[in-house]
């Protein structure tokens, strides 16, 4: 199915799903794989992975009432680092969900997690994928990234981020690195 079709739906249903209270819930998502998610060797396509995870953090966003500060301003969500560790195949046809959480944030970019975890069959609640995220909401007319104490002011949360896990910390540095690598090249 292809995403357009997944985002109306999406959007269809999100008014009866559940709100999200940053930053303790997480979004979850349930899709089937259908045969355009299919590559040659018939299992989903690795970029449609990257597609998907797309929808997660929507549902963040529209969950935790997020959207309409982002509609108001007219910010655009940006990703800036992904990561993603394939572990199991989706096959075609095949149920999984999307479990998006917050880990962790700094000025301007959160840090998300997202998991593909098969639903049914002998592989039942498997992780097919996960994935770590980094990016934040871009204010074109300020030409700049919105502060995430802006955001969580935007709804209701006076939190702060919750520390590194060595996990978070090797994915940012090896962001880091990747940064200076370009800069130097």
């Amino acid at each position: 199915m292809n995403l357009w079709l997944r985002l109306f739906w999406y959007a269809v249903a999100a008014r009866f799903r559940p709100a999200l209270s940053l930053p303790a819930d997480a979004s979850l998502l349930r899709f089937r794989v259908w045969p355009l998610d299919l590559d040659t060797s018939l299992h989903m396509n690795n970029g449609r992975y990257l597609t998907m995870m797309d929808l997660g953090r929507v549902d963040i966003m529209v969950g935790s009432g997020l959207w309409r500060a982002v509609l108001k301003h007219g910010w655009t969500p940006i990703a800036s680092t992904i990561t993603i560790r394939f572990r199991r195949e989706l096959k075609p046809f095949q149920r999984f969900r999307i479990e998006t959480r917050l880990l962790a944030w700094d000025k301007v970019s959160v840090i998300m997690e997202q998991t593909f975890v098969i639903e049914g069959g002998p592989r039942n609640s498997q992780i097919a994928a996960h994935a770590l995220f980094k990016g934040g909401l871009y204010d074109r007319s300020q030409k700049k990234f919105v502060e995430i104490s802006r955001l969580m002011a935007e709804i209701g949360v006076d939190a702060e981020s919750p520390p590194l896990s060595p996990e978070i910390e090797a994915f940012l540095t090896a962001d880091d690195r990747l940064k200076q690598a370009g800069r130097n090249g």
